[in-house]
């Protein structure tokens, strides 16, 4: 333990820069002056407490503080631009009686305007309401960020010439696409974050969850709708198991069920009984369905893995092949069903198209060594937390690593 230490200008000009540093290899240096900001905060903080409570490593208490600080004024700068967005955006309200909340979808709704295309709908709808970063949306899509900024910059351009003259939505199944696509990528966001310490962001979740709530009241015969309200609750409710009291991730083949939140899973799953029936599934409708049978089974073994591995490969299809993120999903259940060599047949065929696909090395690494292939899961190991900028997963990830080279720092 290193010896407390009172506060000195000449420590913290020598840690300041460390924590900027390590503030913009996590976040990027895009976000340079929103990191540069939350050091100097974390500067204030040590300034107010190190006097009466030094902490026992005063770097790492200045670079957490920082972290901390850069995602309150992340989250701030969403919230005014939410507002800001309002007043630009709901001058007056929709005919009829406004009901609370109502604002908030028809905001969602200005802002996917049918004048642009699909993807700058949604780009530019998660951007400047949801208030995700350019890196987050990409993410998302496993695009690069270039390309998200140029579908935002060319959305903003096209918005502008419109000289304010947005069209307003007339009933609430208008533009629907669109923002089932930006709440579904803002719970996605929140459930596994692009980067950072947190294991997912819960005021994100919950306002997903939130949103979709109030688009189900308005839209009930919307059997897309229902299916994104399911898979939420689904996933939300396996969450209290999810990550253990270190904030360490714990897969799903590890958790203790009896932990879920059975009281959002009922809620899922007795919403899919209500829609799945007659019903012509969409990609939502049919992640959910998926979720529900991990829902219902009592451990990894007694899965139905015929029937997820059915399901993804429907869902694959249904997107047309152009989600790789599905089709390495897909890859997991087929290992379940097939065996680890066909599924990593199958992951060499989809990483050669996209060389580039998050997590592909950690799924990799964990059919090798369930293969009993240590020497290579190891090296997948590795690339996959060189990959990784989430805080939570690369620990994950370490572990899984000492399990297999122990010397492994």
């Amino acid at each position: 333990m290193t010896t407390p230490v009172t506060p000195d200008e000449g420590l913290w000009r020598e840690l300041a820069p460390q924590a900027l540093a390590r503030l913009l290899r996590t976040y990027g240096r895009d976000q340079f002056e929103l990191c540069e900001d939350a050091v100097q905060d974390a500067l204030l903080d040590a300034h107010r407490q190190w006097a009466t409570r030094p902490p026992d490593d005063p770097q790492a208490w200045l670079c957490e503080t920082a972290r901390r600080r850069y995602v309150d004024r992340v989250r701030s700068d969403a919230r005014r631009r939410a507002r800001e967005t309002r007043v630009a955006l709901l001058e007056e309200p929709l005919d009829g009686e406004a009901e609370p909340g109502d604002d908030a979808l028809l905001l969602l709704q200005l802002c996917c305007q049918p004048d642009l295309p699909r993807s700058a709908q949604v780009a530019l709808t998660l951007r400047a309401v949801a208030g995700l970063s350019t890196a987050q949306i990409a993410n998302a899509y496993t695009l690069p960020e270039a390309t998200i900024a140029q579908r935002i910059t060319r959305a903003k351009r096209r918005l502008k010439d419109l000289d304010g003259d947005l069209p307003r939505p007339g009933h609430a199944e208008e533009r629907l696409p669109p923002v089932l696509d930006v709440l579904y990528v803002m719970f996605t966001e929140a459930h596994h974050t692009t980067s950072g310490a947190p294991v997912r962001d819960a005021d994100l979740a919950g306002e997903a969850i939130r949103l979709t709530r109030l688009l189900r009241q308005a839209v009930p015969d919307s059997t897309d709708v229902a299916g994104l309200l399911a898979l939420m609750l689904l996933t939300e409710g396996r969450h209290p198991a999810r990550v253990g009291e270190l904030g360490q991730l714990i897969p799903l083949d590890e958790q203790d069920r009896t932990l879920w939140n059975h009281t959002l899973i009922d809620e899922g799953l007795a919403l899919l009984d209500e829609v799945v029936p007659g019903a012509q599934p969409g990609p939502y409708l049919l992640q959910a369905c998926i979720a529900g049978v991990h829902a219902q089974a009592a451990d990894t073994e007694s899965t139905d893995w015929d029937e997820i591995h059915a399901l993804y490969t429907v869902l694959d299809a249904d997107t047309g092949g152009r989600n790789p993120v599905i089709a390495l999903n897909r890859i997991v259940a087929q290992a379940m069903v097939q065996g680890y060599a066909a599924a990593l047949s199958a992951l060499d065929d989809l990483v050669a198209n996209h060389p580039d696909l998050p997590r592909a090395d950690a799924v990799r690494a964990h059919l090798l060594e369930r293969s009993g292939r240590d020497a290579e899961a190891v090296a997948a190991y590795r690339r996959a937390i060189a990959a990784t900028v989430n805080v939570a997963e690369q620990r994950h990830l370490r572990d899984r690593l000492r399990r297999l080279a122990p010397v492994e720092e």
